[in-house]
């Protein structure tokens, strides 16, 4: 699943294209990439045709697309809500392109200086999804997210916390959630409610630098580990922004479709086996709910797992 690093590589590439962009036209070839959506393809494509876009917003490992207020007699704000899902691709192509393999929405624009443009919605898996959604006030009054200064995100985000990366992420509320958590640091780090844009890649290999093993209870550690912890989080995501990503195949690629290359430089997710490349010991692999972990038991002392 995409996260946090390939929603922005994909939110910064659409952002030059879709800002002051009219929709002309929509076109839903598929309903399934509207579950998160309350109407129906024909209520998405009505609302959409004529409007403007503002920008591109992201909190996580979602994205949005501001609309602008139709006029005083409509003052509501209202976005388009993406999640990538799975599989989904938000592809920026040439007007009149043909269908992408998997295509599932299409929304024709007309930028002011770009000229016209299509923005496709792609996904082999139909985990992801489009949306309509309100725009609502954050709780903390600042910008809801990367790409907007204002204080509005959509009600289907509201509850998600912000990511490492948001100059309004606070770190010691951070420090105190995972005070309070009898869970394993690796399951803290995956709840979205907590910290959002982490999902198994980058809690591997953030846990890795930070020499913290994925079952250490998060309320066990110190104040020292935890910032440690979130410095590592931090680097590993700017790190993977540089490289386009992480790409281990062609679902997930920036809006032009091409690769990130993050995938060369991971340390421990993936390497089952390998040496660890701070200490030579070989990376194991164990189960973690539906997913795996990676780390050095070398490097990643279990002191405190129960």
């Amino acid at each position: 699943m995409p996260e946090l690093p390939e929603v922005e590589v994909v939110r910064a590439g659409l952002e030059p294209a879709v800002r002051n962009a009219r929709i002309a036209a929509v076109s839903v070839l598929d309903d399934r990439a509207l579950t998160r959506h309350s109407g129906d393809g024909a209520d998405f494509e009505a609302e959409l045709t004529g409007r403007l876009l503002r920008g591109a917003v992201r909190r996580g490992k979602f994205l949005w697309l501001p609309l602008a207020p139709l006029g005083e007699d409509f003052p509501s704000t209202r976005a388009i809500l993406g999640h990538l899902g799975m599989s989904g691709q938000l592809l920026l192509r040439t007007a009149g392109a043909p269908p992408e393999r998997h295509e599932r929405i299409r929304i024709d624009v007309e930028h002011p200086e770009h000229g016209e443009l299509a923005l496709v919605f792609a996904d082999q898996r139909t985990f992801g999804s489009l949306a309509i959604d309100d725009l609502i006030p954050t709780s903390d009054a600042a910008p809801a997210g990367r790409g907007s200064p204002e204080p509005l995100v959509p009600g289907q985000v509201a509850h998600i916390a912000r990511d490492p990366l948001d100059p309004a992420f606070d770190d010691e509320a951070f420090r105190r959630r995972l005070a309070r958590k009898d869970s394993a640091i690796k399951r803290v780090l995956l709840d979205q409610t907590v910290a959002s844009g982490i999902g198994n890649i980058y809690a591997d290999e953030a846990l890795w630098a930070a020499r913290i093993h994925p079952e250490r209870l998060a309320r066990d550690l110190s104040t020292r580990a935890v910032r440690r912890l979130i410095a590592e989080v931090r680097a590993v995501f700017e790190k993977a922004l540089a490289e386009g990503g992480t790409s281990f195949d062609a679902q997930y690629v920036n809006v032009n479709g091409q690769a990130g290359y993050f995938a060369h430089s991971l340390n421990v997710y993936g390497r089952t086996g390998q040496p660890c490349p701070r200490c030579g010991g070989p990376i194991v692999r164990v189960s973690f709910t539906n997913r795996s972990s990676h780390f050095c038991p070398r490097c990643q002392r279990a002191r405190g797992v129960q």
